[in-house]
């Protein structure tokens, strides 16, 4: 099985609690970071990176990825399989829904990873995103804010899903 990093940023602790569900979920080895206190060249060691961010204002990245992000980017990525997570607040931000996400996409577009994971957007309540890029979402996201009671059925789907890529 590869060996798997899940590298997230969380202020309040929602998106802390979605990456250790989604290790637990995997049921393997994988490792979890904190962006606030990683290093960058600690994705070196995984052959598949679970990247996960809260979204604030109006698609915002969460503070710590600010940071992160473009250290990331300078690293050797190629090869590398990349599987996004996000939370947001579909109610309050319905034309930015888990745009962070988005922004970590296009922070690694040119990187040489490869992206898994984008799945279509059933039972969310947003207006529109750009974290949906061809009528599927690029990738897991939660709405603890408005959809909590979906989250448990969403993280089983959603590793249903990526699995056979690992």
């Amino acid at each position: 099985m590869s060996k798997i990093g899940i590298f997230y940023g969380s202020s309040t602790g929602s998106t802390s609690e979605v990456a250790q569900r989604l290790a637990k979920a995997l049921g393997a080895e994988a490792n979890v970071f904190d962006v606030a206190s990683a290093d960058a060249a600690d994705v070196a060691g995984f052959d598949v990176l679970l990247l996960g961010s809260s979204t604030w204002g109006l698609g915002d990245l969460q503070d710590d990825w600010e940071d992160f992000l473009p250290k990331l980017a300078e690293q050797d990525l190629s090869g590398k399989k990349v599987a996004l997570f996000g939370c947001g607040d579909a109610d309050s931000y319905p034309d930015s829904f888990c745009e962070a996400i988005y922004k970590i996409y296009e922070g690694l577009a040119s990187s040489g990873c490869s992206f898994i994971g984008a799945y279509e957007p059933e039972g969310y309540s947003y207006d529109a995103t750009q974290t949906e890029q061809d009528g599927k979402l690029i990738g897991l996201c939660i709405d603890e804010a408005n959809q909590s009671d979906l989250t448990d059925e969403r993280i089983e789907k959603w590793v249903a899903l990526i699995k056979p890529e690992l």
